[in-house]
This record gives C-alpha cells, structure tokens and sequence, in this order.
C-alpha cells in the first residue's frame, strides 16, 4: 500500500471536494429546523416560543444519542485508512444498535415534556403546545439518530455527495409539509405547532428510508455487506463504538445543554424575549454548519491519516481544515455585523404586532452572536479533529468545565447580577466557547506531539 504523503495542494483539493457537500448537507439539514421556525413565526409568535421550547428539548436528547453515530465515523476513517472493510460495517451495525435502544430510553421523558418545561419556570400557556409538537416529532427521533449514522458512514467513505442531494430534497419536503399542515394549505387540517412537527417526522422519515435503500443496493457499497446479520451482535465493536460514542454525546451535552439552559433563562424574561433569541439561535446555528462541515472533515482526514500512520498527512490536514474554519468564521462574522435586522426581519412578518420590539430585541442579540463566531468555529475543529485520532475523554472534560463552569455561570451573572438580560446571557456563551476553543486547540498540539514522538504509534 502507497502511504506517500498528500502534498499541501492536494490537501486542500481533498478537503474542499469532501467538505463542500458535507458543509451543504448540514446547511441542508439546519434550513428545515430554519422553515419550521420562520413558518411558526408567520404562524403566531406564541406557536414560535413553544417550537423553540420543544425544539431545544428534542436538540439535547439527538445530540447526545448522536455521539454513537459521531463515534462511527472516526472509527470507519480509520478502519479504511488500515484497509479494514470488516472493521467499517462492524462499526456502523453497532452505532445503529446503540442510537436504536438509545432512542428507547428516551421515549418516555419527551411524551411528558410539559411537566418538566412546567418545573423549569416555563410559561403554562407555551408548555402545553409545547408537549403537543413533542408528542408528534418525537416519533421522528429514531429516523433522525440512524440517518446520522448513515451519514458518518457515508462520510468517511467520502461519499457525502449523496448525503448533500438526500438532505436538499428532504428540506424542500419539510417546506412543502409545513405548509400544508401548519396553516391548512390543499385541504390539510390547520395543524399549527403540530403541523410542523408532524412535517418534521414525514420529512426525516422519507429520507432515512432513501440512504438505507442507496447503502443496501449502490453497487460500490457492496465490498462492506453493511446490512449482513444486522442482528448478530459484536460486542467488541460495541464497546469501541460506547467508549467513543459516551464522551461525545457528553461533550455535546455539555455544548447544547449550555444553548438550551440560555433559552430556558431568556425564557424567563418573556414571550417576546424568546421568540427573538430563537430568531438568532437559527441564524447563529445555521452559520455554524460550515464549520461542523469542516469538523466532519477534520474527523475524517485525520482519522484516515491516523489509520494509515502518516504523521505529515495528519499536520498537514489539521492546518487546512483550522486555517478553513477561520476564514469561515470571519466572513459571517462580518455578515452578522452590517446588517442584523435585516437577517431577524426574514423571519417575522412585517404585520405582526409586535414586530419592531422583537426586530430591535433580535438586532442586539445578534450583535453579540457574531462575537462568538470565531471562537465557535476553531471549538468545533478542534473537537473534530481529536476525535480523527480518537482522543473523545480529554475533550468532554474541557467542555464542560468551559460552558458549565465558565459559560453558563458568567451567563447568569452578565444577564441577572449586571443587568444586561438576555444579551447578558449570550455574552456567557461567548466566553464558554472562548476557552474551549482555547484549551481544544492546545489538546491537540500537545496529542500531534505525542504521536509523532512515539516510535510505532504514527
């Protein structure tokens, strides 16, 4: 097997080949979250607080079964780095089982969301549409945790093109959907807040049920026999794919669950108030998918460099991707500074009453978002890149001691103590991401610089 190094041109040739569908799927994927929220803001104000409500419930509970489908594409980087095909639908029949019973478990807590939004201060009249759109998206839960499995997969072979071309028809889907069921549109029933969420099941549902039919019969796929046994149980795979897949999910608990205690304390200010913060919150996630595409990439070149042992494969890849997600950064940084009203006015209709408090409201949210582009970007890339070479323990300690013990807590105080309210709030998430993109970063230098040291491991 040739191991010669890519040279530094072919680097970027390989990332942008790989990272541009894969930046475009997550796009994609976030502008049907984006459609449910707009949709719901033409719908009723009171309709959008609740989805945001629901919406951040469901986000923490997909992200943390979602740490098993992360842990799959590292581990299938680096199986095909080495030439291993066994290890690649080892890998991805147990990342399948484990979001599956993970789905399970979950099940229960979310059919009973509004005693919980209840007990978390929430206002009664938004909890209880709230559990209405869970009761219905739930079921969506299970497609969404297998589709993110496939997609790892599918990822590491570098076959995200694909993956983009499902997402894009599955977006336009949710649009169609939403229409018909939130307002009542061809003879639909007028469904509101459970409109979108029945919309969200169908559209996910559909495309899950389209990338297991292209993985089970692409001609190309055929060499890794992905659906052969599924039931047969591989309890090594299993344990590798848990111990990598538990400090990611927990890592991304840490990260989402710092987003969604921030809604729950804008919560407490108002309708008003939360309806713009989830306005920025999708403008400032939707952003964020350029550098989780590169973060995949990341992931993937180095866990193939790492599977390979091609120690100036692996530098040479980690410059690109950080230089990359930079650069990313930067420009929406700049967007989200000339012209923020006009970005939070996309998703109000100018007849609502109370439009120009929630567009002035969301201007000044916005302002202080842009600040943490930057950091939130070279957090993501950092995280990417040591799970390529399947370091996930080290980094779940950095998050959250940086959102739980620094972000959230300088949050409070900025918004409660201070007096600055829910830009207060997002002044604590810019200094939680800050020091994890910090300490992220040095982690990694100082992971490159063991390895390369060690004689036999790279």
């Amino acid at each position: 097997m040739n191991h010669r190094s890519q040279s530094w041109r072919e680097h970027i040739v390989a990332s942008t080949t790989l990272g541009l569908p894969l930046i475009g799927s997550h796009i994609a994927q976030m502008l049907t979250h984006t459609t449910d929220v707009v949709m719901m803001g033409w719908y009723s104000v009171e309709g959008l607080a609740a989805v945001v409500l629901a919406a951040q419930v469901y986000f923490v509970v997909l992200i943390v079964g979602s740490g098993f489908a992360f842990a799959v594409m590292p581990m299938a980087a680096s199986a095909l780095g080495a030439g291993d095909d066994k290890q690649v639908r080892r890998s991805v029949r147990m990342g399948i089982w484990l979001v599956l019973a993970y789905g399970l478990v979950m099940l229960l807590p979310l059919w009973y969301l509004q005693p919980i939004l209840n007990a978390l201060g929430q206002e009664p009249q938004l909890t209880a549409i709230s559990q209405d759109y869970m009761r219905i998206a739930v079921w969506g839960l299970f497609s969404s945790l297998v589709i993110m499995v496939l997609k790892s997969y599918l990822g590491a072979l570098e076959r995200a093109q694909i993956v983009l071309v499902a997402t894009l028809v599955a977006a336009a889907a949710n649009a169609v959907f939403n229409y018909a069921f939130i307002f009542g549109n061809w003879g639909m029933p007028e469904m509101g807040a459970k409109g979108a969420a029945l919309a969200s099941v169908l559209t996910i549902t559909l495309d899950t049920v389209f990338l297991l039919i292209y993985c089970a019969y692409k001609p190309a796929l055929k060499q890794f026999q992905l659906f052969t046994k599924p039931l047969k149980p591989d309890w090594s795979a299993l344990r590798e794919v848990s111990r990598l897949g538990l400090p990611i999910g927990f890592t991304m608990l840490a990260e989402a669950g710092m987003f969604s205690a921030a809604t729950l304390m804008v919560g407490w200010a108002g309708t008003l108030q939360l309806a713009a913060h989830g306005i920025v919150l999708q403008i400032a996630s939707l952003s964020f998918m350029i550098p989780l595409g590169i973060s995949n990439v990341a992931t993937i070149r180095a866990g193939r460099a790492f599977g390979r042992k091609d120690n100036t494969g692996l530098w040479r890849a980690s410059v690109v991707v950080v230089l990359s997600a930079l650069f990313v950064a930067m420009t929406t940084m700049v967007i989200m500074l000339a012209i923020p009203q006009t970005l939070i006015a996309l998703f109000l209709r100018p007849q609502e009453p109370d439009y120009l408090q929630i567009l002035a409201f969301g201007g000044s949210l916005l302002l202080v978002a842009a600040a943490f582009q930057v950091v939130d970007a070279m957090q993501v890339v950092g995280l990417g890149l040591l799970r390529g070479i399947k370091d996930t323990t080290g980094p779940m300690i950095v998050a959250v001691f940086a959102y739980w013990v620094f972000g959230l807590p300088m949050g409070y105080y900025l918004a409660f103590e201070r007096g600055f309210g829910a830009q207060g709030v997002w002044g604590g998430l810019v200094i939680g991401l800050g020091f994890a993109s910090v300490a992220l970063l040095l982690r990694y230098g100082v992971m490159l610089r063991r390895l390369h040291s060690s004689a036999g491991v790279l």
